[in-house]
């Protein structure tokens, strides 16, 4: 479960869909982009443990890619066909994702049974300290709904950006 502080990033963000979508989009033509977000990245993630959270293993899903799921079925003692007949499916996009949430590899106490070997997604989530942050920024509005971080991250943009 959320703690009460970080139910209430992701309400305010979801509450702010509207003005986020155009807030992000707008970000696109500022030159120092990736600079302001990897800040707020950094700062936001000092002060944050993923441990106490894990939403994002608790309703999406990490692309999973071959080498992925060679890397992950070679740990678990098991050939890449059994894990993605066993835990995944291809989306509409083609890609192998999970077939359910919460991630099966998520335990009670929000660490990863699969940390060492996880998913490059996973590896990268919330993907705010990339370069070339403007050909993302979809993906860092859609990741405000689900992910705490990045919706305080936005909303102190917000506040540096407009005064």
């Amino acid at each position: 479960m959320l703690s009460p502080q970080l139910k209430a990033y992701l309400d305010h963000a979801k509450g702010k869909r509207k003005e986020n979508k155009k807030f992000i989009a707008s970000l696109s033509r500022l030159k120092q982009l990736d600079d302001l977000i990897h800040t707020q990245h950094t700062e936001v993630f000092a002060e944050t443990d993923c441990l106490q959270c894990a939403n994002c293993c608790k309703t999406t899903s990490p692309i999973f890619r071959d080498v992925d799921i060679d890397r992950i079925a070679r740990h678990l003692g098991m050939r890449p066909s059994e894990l993605t007949s066993r835990y995944l499916h291809l989306d509409e996009d083609n890609d192998w994702v999970l077939n359910n949430a919460p991630c099966v590899f998520l335990r009670s106490d929000n660490t990863c049974s699969i940390y060492e070997v996880r998913p490059r997604a996973c590896r990268d989530y919330p993907h705010t300290d990339r370069k070339n942050m403007a050909g993302i920024l979809d993906l860092t509005y859609n990741n405000t709904l689900v992910c705490p971080a990045v919706a305080r991250m936005v909303e102190n943009l917000k506040k540096e950006l407009n005064g």
